[in-house]
């Protein structure tokens, strides 16, 4: 389980994605869930309130919409499908079982979760920079130097 972070201090570009196991604020975990399951057992209840809807039009006669028709009307394209340019990635996550970037798009506040195959071809200068940014470098001299402070003292 990873939680989509907004740093206190840090405007939301600085939002990032992390594994529960990094996290040690066990209440806000415990506040977003229960929110969270709110949320759920409301949307719930109002599908189960718009099926019945249905079930009373059908039986009273009233045009049905099919189905599939239905979902492709529902369905909003993302990602790439939306035909926005990416400004930046925000983060990554594999909870998925594949590798996928949040990417906020330009003119709008929108993100989306996009597949990283994809985003390495359709625009490899933001993934490059994306990994630029959180890139470390360890010196090796640089490490045998404190191993070295270390026993001296």
């Amino acid at each position: 389980v990873e939680y989509f972070l907004k740093w206190k201090g840090y405007s939301n570009e600085e939002n990032t994605w992390e594994p529960e196991e990094n996290l040690d604020c066990p209440d806000l975990i415990a506040q977003f869930e229960e929110q969270r399951k709110k949320k759920e057992a409301a949307t719930a209840g109002k599908r189960h309130e718009d099926k019945e809807q249905k079930k009373r039009k059908s039986s009273s006669g009233g045009p049905l919409i099919s189905h599939k028709k239905k979902m492709t009307e529902d369905k909003k394209p993302e990602g790439f499908d939306r035909n926005l340019e990416p400004e930046r990635i925000i983060g990554a996550t594999d909870s998925s079982g594949e590798l996928m970037f949040l990417m906020k798009w330009k003119g709008t506040d929108d993100a989306d979760l996009v597949p990283a195959r994809i985003a390495n071809e359709k625009c490899p200068q933001i993934v490059i920079k994306f990994y630029e940014e959180r890139l470390t470098w360890h010196s090796p001299a640089h490490d045998e130097e404190s191993s070295v402070k270390a026993d001296a003292e």
